[in-house]
C-alpha cells in the first residue's frame, strides 16, 4: 500500500514549477501591472479592493501553493491534492468574473480592462483572468495525468531468482565400465561373456 502512494519528485516538478510561476503572476499582475500600462480599473499600482482579493489574490495564492505542493511531493495524496487545488484555482480564475454579478448586485466585479486600444483591452481581460485561467487547468490537468497513469511511482525490485548451474561430468567412454558378474542357477559366480581369464587350480 505505502508503495502504490509513492512516486518520484521528478512528476510533478516541472508542471509545480510552471503553476507557481502563474500563481504569482495572478496574484500579483492587479498591482504591478499598471508600472506597464497593463491594468484593469483602477489603474493604479498597489491598489487594494475586494473584488482583487477574491478574483485575483486568493485564487492566485491558491495556485502557488498548489504547485509548490506538486513540487515537493514525494507522495501520489499530495500531488494529487495539488494538482487539483491548483486546476480549481484556475477554473476561479475564468469563472469568477463571469459569476461575480450573482452575488454582487447584478454588477461584474474585477472592474474593466484600461487599455486605450481594442487590442491592448484584449489582452488585458486575457492576461488577467480567461486565458490565465485557462492555461493553469491544463498545466493542473497535465500534472494530474502524469501522477495518475502509473500504478506505483516507485516499485521495488523483485530478488533475482539463483540459477543452478549443473556440475560437469566427464564423458564415459563404452569400454570403460566394467561388466559385472552374472550368477547361475547353483549361485556361483560365472565368467562374464568377453572375459577370457581363467583361474588355474
Amino acid at each position: 500500500m505505502v508503495g502504490m502512494l509513492q512516486m518520484r519528485r521528478s512528476r510533478g516538478a516541472l508542471s509545480g514549477f510552471l503553476l507557481i510561476l502563474l500563481g504569482l503572476w495572478g496574484a500579483l499582475i492587479p498591482f504591478i501591472g499598471p508600472y506597464f500600462d497593463y491594468a484593469y480599473t483602477p489603474d493604479k499600482a498597489w491598489t487594494y479592493d475586494t473584488a482583487r482579493l477574491w478574483l485575483e489574490i486568493l485564487p492566485g495564492a491558491a495556485v502557488f501553493l498548489g504547485g509548490f505542493l506538486l513540487a515537493v511531493a514525494k507522495g501520489r495524496h499530495t500531488a494529487l491534492f495539488g494538482a487539483l487545488l491548483a486546476a480549481a484555482a484556475g477554473a476561479w480564475f475564468t469563472l469568477g468574473p463571469v459569476l461575480s454579478p450573482l452575488w454582487n448586485n447584478h454588477v461584474a466585479m474585477g472592474g474593466s480592462p484600461a487599455g486605450s486600444t481594442v487590442y491592448l483591452r484584449i489582452m488585458e481581460q486575457l492576461g488577467f483572468f480567461t486565458a490565465l485561467g485557462v492555461v493553469i487547468v491544463f498545466v493542473a490537468g497535465v500534472a494530474l495525468g502524469r501522477i495518475a497513469s502509473v500504478t506505483s511511482g516507485i516499485r521495488p525490485v523483485g530478488e533475482i531468482p539463483e540459477t543452478t548451474v549443473p556440475a560437469r561430468t566427464a564423458p564415459v567412454s563404452p569400454g570403460s565400465a566394467a561388466p559385472l558378474p552374472v550368477r547361475d542357477r547353483t549361485g556361483a559366480a560365472a565368467t562374464p561373456a568377453g572375459d577370457t581369464t581363467r583361474t588355474i587350480g
